[in-house]
């Protein structure tokens, strides 16, 4: 690491493998206020691209971004010696780090780690201080559709909004469960309760197809108790079973000569 200097910032360049897509507006010009006011109180941390003149960001482009809104020409960095791929792998780290930083984001952030670093989830975990089911939750919300996370986004949903969503078994469902959160206002608890209730009649005609075959073979099992109970009366009673794909049909021969003998005694 070397020191700090000042560096244009027409020189400076964003980290392409920079997590954070969204900076707000309210807070972009709050800080550009604060850095007119005070200054740059943080350096910046970039490297130096193929020992030219231009610079990459590995952390700061928010700051950057505010010191070019307060009209700066250059800002306080300090420059690390690292390659490409070093800068892309600290640039998303030290992004995920912060609180700030949008769960769909950090979960991209951490995606890109594995699939374009070849970072195991336990190599992640350990990085970051969290837990691999923790890791793995996240990475889960990737499973939304593209268009279904913006619009979670964009309504302000949290994290477990849509984490409930990936219990819904189809895209169309997904869709009409998000207008009624959004319209009816629901808060994560109500939810969580809508989508249960949603995969559980979902599941009721499986479970009622269930229940109904336990039916059947509940009177079946009846049926020849019966016929064994005649038996050992006394009473010489056949039966013949013919069992399709369609249904089940019991034929039963009850002797009349047995039965005018069982009325007399």
């Amino acid at each position: 690491m070397k020191e700090i200097v000042q560096i244009p910032t027409e020189k400076l360049l964003p980290n392409p493998y920079q997590p954070r897509k969204q900076f707000k507006t309210e807070d972009m010009l709050s800080l550009s206020q604060s850095i007119k006011e005070n200054g740059v109180l943080q350096p910046l941390l970039c490297r130096q691209i193929n020992n030219s003149d231009y610079y990459e960001l590995i952390a700061g482009e928010r700051r950057l971004r505010a010191a070019i809104l307060a009209n700066l020409k250059c800002v306080p960095c300090v420059t690390v010696d690292c390659s490409y791929e070093d800068s892309a792998v600290y640039s998303i780290l030290e992004n995920i780090q912060r609180s700030d930083l949008d769960f769909f984001e950090e979960a991209q952030a951490i995606a890109q780690l594995i699939d374009h670093f070849g970072m195991t989830q336990s190599e992640v975990a350990k990085k970051l201080g969290k837990s691999q089911p923790s890791l793995s939750n996240k990475l889960r919300l990737l499973r939304l559709p593209v268009d279904v996370r913006y619009f979670i986004e964009k309504n302000g949903l949290s994290e477990r909004h849509a984490r409930a969503l990936l219990t819904l078994p189809n895209e169309r469902l997904m869709w009409q469960t998000l207008k009624i959160i959004v319209d009816r206002k629901l808060n994560v608890e109500q939810t969580e309760s809508y989508i249960a209730g949603l995969n559980h009649k979902k599941a009721a005609p499986k479970n009622n197809v269930v229940r109904i075959f336990k039916d059947v073979r509940l009177f079946v099992n009846t049926f020849n108790k019966a016929i064994q109970t005649m038996k050992d009366a006394g009473i010489d009673a056949q039966s013949d079973k013919i069992e399709t794909d369609e249904y089940i049909e019991y034929r039963v021969k009850i002797p009349k000569s047995t039965m005018e003998c069982t009325k007399l005694a």
